[in-house]
């Protein structure tokens, strides 16, 4: 059953590419349904062996419903074949966390419904490859796509099904004998670490690669990886029974928080493939259990793997740990691994049988099975490379495991087809999620630190961090940056040690300060503004949704660096604060810029009384606002103008300030419009004028 690698994107003529996806395409569903021969009656496809997934019968009709889905998306077909199916099997493939559980009801058709439907989306799609008009090279635009992604995905699930036919009971499953286990076991080597030396690590791919991938894979990135040492095999189940023998899952300390509460809520005493008989263990293959094939590597999740390293650090008294992607990426160019495809003399796609085999069967410089036989987890939360975008037809495919909750394993197992049988795949999952997957360890001098962004899906503060730190529209300048260099105009040679930034938001005129100010003080009321500008502060670049239409969002990366402005960063200093009431180390400042502030706090005359105090003599004073009055903002008695006064005269917020100011200050300059633009959703903007007001005060 060796399967097809996923095309080459570029290479050859219409036709032949034409012949080569139908066959890629047949090949998939043919094997995706043979897996499920593995299936003893109709009854094992109601059956859940995980209760944080849903039962068989969705896995079965959800690969077929989503190329229909994508197609009708993409404007390839005009109608569906059933409706129903297409929405009851769409969603609620990734398990949730152990507390996500939803006992929602579902009424699933029966399996001769679905192996129906089924044989229809074959047929369409079988069609609809014969008949596309398409053109070489296939990319994100090309019709070729969607297909191509229903195909990969459909690879995707052919491993996560896999798992959960292993889970079923064995009352449930028959063999058979295209799936047949590899037949050899032994004796566990003896493993031991080999140093790899350091160096500087790329990954990433462009836009036009020769093949498929899905959007975490695009965009650039490279890092120095540290010397280090790596096992040479994968740690194996004999390996692994030293730490089951010895007490590993009922010593707590062993185990980080997160796993202890997966430790305390599943009970788990052994891998969750294993079965205790007696004095041993059996193992569960996918439909069969045979003695416990001790060079085979073992089967875990991120949680058993990382307690095995802090059990293994603490019985050696090395620094024993799961490597973070970049080192699983060094690991590969020192053993010589330059294929983008891996190998099918390695344990991948099938080629070996469908089980794992031993580890110390497939060398790759002087290592074994550093791609193939199971995944392996790795200390890294999945991220995105520089220029990640996602692609319209399947944008929820990364961003939502963005969260730091999904860690990426690498290299593929024996059943990786397609697209994850590359060097380029990055796939990522819960930390107690149970896949094909196990691991290797290292050894390092320095403890390791991981990408802990999250997105920011927040709709306001996401609408200001796209005005702050995102794309320009209508022609309209940055506002942050457009308010200072305005503001820098009037500073000449006076003294520019400190500055407030007094209703900072998101903190972007906050950095633009601070390429003229020694120290720049960014205050605002809003703890989800300040958070987000302290992110941009610490990491350097944030991350955030923005909404495209409905429930559809656009996610966006924003970087200092890209702006010019992270060389001064740490000359800013955030605090979440009250402008009315602000503390009194805010003060001594040469110049004090309110934004867009004035006409939105309870008392805008307290404000202004009390900020001449904190403003050194010849310091300068910069108002703007749009004078967009509102009760819910500010009490009408205490508005700064906008109103007819008691003698009937018309009092704007211009004459209200000058008033308010009083001999304290003396205007600079004239008022002047600056326009800004906030972006609410892909078709709807906030087009507005902001007055910039210019005073110095005198002593």
């Amino acid at each position: 059953m060796n399967a097809l690698h996923t095309p080459h994107l570029r290479q050859g003529t219409v036709e032949e590419k034409r012949k080569e996806i139908l066959a890629y395409f047949q090949q998939s569903f043919d094997r995706y349904e043979s897996l499920f021969s593995l299936l003893k009656s109709d009854d094992a496809y109601y059956q859940r062996p995980e209760k944080l997934r849903h039962p068989l019968i969705f896995y079965y009709g959800h690969t077929a419903t989503f190329f229909i889905n994508k197609l009708v998306l993409a404007k390839l077909i005009n109608d569906r074949i059933n409706p129903d199916f297409e929405s009851l099997f769409a969603i609620g493939v990734d398990e949730m966390s152990w507390d996500d559980l939803n006992d929602a009801h579902y009424d699933w058709p029966a399996v001769e419904e679905v192996t129906a439907y089924r044989a229809q989306v074959r047929r369409l799609v079988s069609d609809l490859i014969l008949t596309m008009d398409f053109s070489l090279p296939i990319d994100w635009e090309s019709p070729m796509w969607p297909v191509l992604m229903g195909i990969e995905h459909e690879g995707i699930h052919l491993e996560t099904s896999s798992v959960l036919i292993r889970q079923l009971p064995l009352r449930f499953v028959q063999p058979q004998p295209e799936w047949a286990p590899y037949p050899e076991s032994g004796e566990a080597p003896d493993n031991t670490l080999l140093p790899v030396p350091g160096g500087i690590v790329s990954a990433g791919k462009a836009f036009n690669a020769d093949y498929y991938g899905w959007d975490n894979e695009y965009g650039e990135h490279s890092a120095e990886v540290k010397p280090f040492s790596a096992s040479q095999y994968l740690v194996s189940n004999g390996e692994f029974l030293a730490f089951v023998k010895d007490g590993g899952y009922a010593q707590p300390q062993l185990w980080e928080e997160e796993g202890r509460q997966w430790l305390s809520y599943t009970g788990a005493r052994h891998p969750v493939f294993w079965r205790e008989q007696g004095n041993s263990y059996v193992y569960r293959t996918l439909a069969t259990e045979i003695p416990l094939p001790e060079d085979w590597p073992v089967d875990v999740n991120y949680h058993e793997a990382k307690a095995f390293c802090n059990w293994l650090s603490k019985r050696t008294g090395k620094h024993i740990q799961l490597p973070v992607e970049d080192e699983w990426l060094h690991l590969c160019e020192h053993a010589g691994m330059k294929e983008s495809l891996w190998r099918e003399e390695w344990n991948t796609g099938l080629h070996h049988g469908a089980s794992s085999a031993p580890v110390n069967l497939f060398s790759m410089g002087g290592f074994y099975d550093v791609a193939g036989n199971v995944w392996q987890w790795t200390e890294t939360p999945i991220y995105p490379f520089d220029g990640f975008k996602v692609h319209p037809l399947y944008d929820d495919f990364t961003t939502p495991t963005f969260d730091n909750k999904h860690n990426l394993f690498k290299g593929g197992s024996w059943i990786s087809t397609g697209n994850e049988a590359m060097a380029h795949s990055r796939y990522a999952f819960r930390r107690h999620f149970f896949q094909h997957a196990g691991f290797r360890y290292v050894e390092s001098t320095e403890v390791i630190k991981v990408n802990d962004l999250d997105y920011e899906s927040d709709t306001q503060v996401s609408q200001y961090s796209e005005f702050h730190y995102g794309s320009t529209y209508y022609g309209v300048p940055n506002f942050g940056a457009a308010s200072v260099a305005f503001a820098m105009q009037f500073t000449g040679a006076k003294p520019k040690a400190r500055a407030l930034d007094l209703g900072c938001a998101t903190g972007r005129a906050s950095f633009e300060l601070a390429k003229y100010f020694d120290h720049v003080d960014g205050i605002d009321f809003s703890a989800r503004f300040i958070k987000t500008a302290f992110a941009m502060q610490e990491h350097g670049e944030i991350r955030y949704n923005l909404i495209e239409e409905g429930e559809l969002t656009e996610f966006k990366v924003a970087k200092l660096a890209d702006l010019g402005l992270s060389e001064n960063k740490d000359r800013v200093h955030f605090a979440q604060g009250d402008a009315c009431n602000l503390k009194p180390q805010f003060t001594g400042y040469d110049l004090i810029l309110m934004s867009n502030l004035i006409d939105r706090v309870y008392e805008p005359a307290r404000l202004l009384e009390s900020i001449r105090e904190r403003l050194n003599p010849g310091g300068l004073l910069i108002i703007a606002s749009p004078f967009t009055w509102l009760d819910e903002y500010t009490a009408r008695e205490n508005w700064l103008g906008g109103y007819k006064d008691a003698n009937g005269e018309t009092l704007t917020s211009t004459m209200a300030l000058e008033q308010t100011l009083g001999d304290d200050f003396r205007r600079v300059a004239a008022p002047q419009d600056i326009p800004f633009v906030i972006r609410e959703t892909k078709r709807k903007f906030q087009h507005s004028l902001s007055e910039f007001n210019v005073f110095e005060r005198i002593n």
